[in-house]
């Protein structure tokens, strides 16, 4: 008997990760696009990728939207949206300078670490952003007050970090992080600077902890988990990490179902499942699917918390949209 057909069809079972997928920012972003080619019509254009899924980004584009990398590439006079991971204030001067309708969908939790970068500044202190060099998120913050922020890329690198005055530094970190990570970086930093102040709140997005929070209780009784995500989205990179250290013996992350191996159930009863926040729900029924065909069709939700938070879309298109109402109603009397 080969290990493949030693875990019998009764004993196989699918553990799916609640809450997972979409988080409220990225739910906002994508309807943001949606809502601006209903709105504006086609095309609209997006800096960089509205949120990092490959799947959502071919589906926008297939509606009408067109992805950029800088804002130079926008015709003068279109619309652009900025995306779900914020941008620089020099983006905003660039925007207007094109003489664009910009559109910000940046998520109302990057805003706030956006605004307690600025705060922080202004008040002087040194600001060390804990956060991986390059992404999106991270350029963006750090050009809210270049000369005052210094990135920290894990905890070795707090030993590279000099500030002015020990006595006025604070942390603020990167949304989409390993909440472990984030906290031993805290703690190399606490131990060169003992009088490190801490943000008012926690930076990490709480969709970011709560995903990683249900991918440890699934991973705890897991051979093996399977994270949907894009390679480019730092939350869904770090469930794959989280899931590792919390006891499965192994963990891949997939964009689609057909990027699945056969060979990754061998000797495998407990197939862990969840998503990056960034996922449709469309994506993560298509590996339960895909594993419904290996014998793998007994599928347990488990969740560890509730999630019923919601953000309005962005005040340009409410008032567009709100006019086109006022019109409509008008239009009838």
């Amino acid at each position: 008997m080969d290990l493949m057909t030693a875990a019998t069809p009764a004993s196989r079972r699918v553990l799916l990760a609640a809450p997972r997928g979409y988080c409220a920012g990225v739910d906002r972003a994508v309807i943001t696009v949606e809502k601006a080619l209903e709105q504006y019509g086609a095309p609209v254009y997006v800096r960089k990728q509205i949120v990092h899924n490959k799947y959502v980004v071919q589906t926008l584009e297939k509606k009408g939207a067109i992805f950029v990398d800088e804002t130079d590439e926008v015709p003068e006079n279109a619309i652009v949206i900025f995306s779900a991971h914020g941008v620089a204030p020099v983006v905003h001067e660039e925007a207007a300078e094109r003489r664009l309708a910009s559109i910000d969908a940046t998520c109302p939790l990057v805003t706030k670490v956006h605004k307690e970068a600025v705060r922080f500044a202004n008040e002087d202190y040194d600001i060390l952003l804990i956060g991986h060099e390059g992404h999106e998120e991270v350029v963006g913050t750090m050009g809210e007050a270049p000369e005052r922020m210094h990135l920290v890329d894990g905890p070795a690198d707090a030993a590279n970090v000099t500030v002015r005055d020990e006595s006025k530094v604070v942390w603020l970190s990167q949304t989409t992080l390993s909440v472990d990570e984030t906290m031993e970086t805290v703690d190399a930093l606490k131990d060169r600077f003992p009088q490190l102040v801490s943000p008012p709140s926690d930076d990490i997005c709480y969709a970011t902890q709560n995903r990683q929070v249900a991918v440890k209780q699934i991973a705890a009784d897991a051979d093996l988990v399977i994270v949907v995500g894009s390679r480019n989205s730092s939350n869904s990179i770090r469930l794959v990490e989280v899931a590792l250290q919390s006891g499965a013996s192994a963990s891949y992350l997939v964009d689609f179902a057909d990027e699945c191996e056969d060979g990754w159930l061998d000797g495998v009863t407990t197939v862990g499942v969840t998503s990056g926040a960034s996922v449709p729900e469309i994506l993560v029924e298509g590996v339960l699917d895909w594993l419904a065909a290996r014998g793998y069709a007994d599928v347990e939700v488990v969740r560890s918390a509730e999630e019923s938070i919601q953000f309005s879309l962005p005040k340009e298109l409410r008032r567009d949209l709100r006019a086109e109402a006022a019109a409509g109603e008008s239009a009838k009397r």
